[in-house]
């Protein structure tokens, strides 16, 4: 007999067991669709990245990136989860896009600085409670696009300006809505 054989028999589940056991789950998915909430992310999501994509045509600069996509999903779609706040959306992508230039210019884009860049990311959003999931792909933005520091301000602050400014608007048209939850 095998270790985690005996362990069972004995009534006592090994680590493995313990451990894969943590990833069953415990149910279905909580959330819930209202088809408001889909006309909202939907026309929140359409206005906020055409409008930076006009910006963008109608100007030299770039107003776009992609992880803009994902910070619309949770400022349209979770408006009141703590990780869509105006503080998470403008701090979490100037911080992730600081520390990648930062990065970048001091270290190189060799695989490990990327690595480390991403890591420093989510480890200062952390720290200064400005945690944006999107904003965590913003190093591997700015490194493999061998990015400029201009680049902090165009797309990325003004960029998270224009995102918040549409949740605020959008969001705020339901009258069973209230963004944001907190500012600082």
């Amino acid at each position: 007999m095998d270790r985690t054989t005996i362990a069972n028999k004995e009534g006592i589940p090994s680590f493995h067991v313990r451990y894969l056991s943590k990833m069953r789950g415990k149910g279905r998915s909580p959330l819930q669709v209202h088809g408001k909430d889909v006309a909202t992310g939907l026309i929140g999501g359409f206005l906020t990245i055409f409008t930076l994509i006009v910006l963008t045509n109608m100007t030299s600069t770039g107003w776009l990136m992609a992880p803009f996509g994902a910070s619309c999903v949770l400022a349209f779609g979770v408006w009141n989860a703590p990780l869509s706040q105006p503080r998470n959306i403008i701090g979490g992508h100037f911080i992730a896009t600081f520390i990648g230039l930062a990065t970048y210019h001091v270290l190189g884009d060799e695989p490990w600085a990327i690595g480390l860049s991403v890591g420093l990311a989510i480890a200062m959003m952390m720290l200064t409670k400005t945690t944006h999931p999107p904003a965590g792909a913003n190093p591997l933005v700015v490194m493999l696009g061998e990015q400029q520091w201009s680049y902090l301000i165009t797309p990325v602050l003004i960029g998270s300006i224009v995102i918040v400014l549409f949740a605020l608007i959008i969001n705020n048209l339901r009258s069973n809505r209230e963004y944001p939850s907190f500012w600082v």
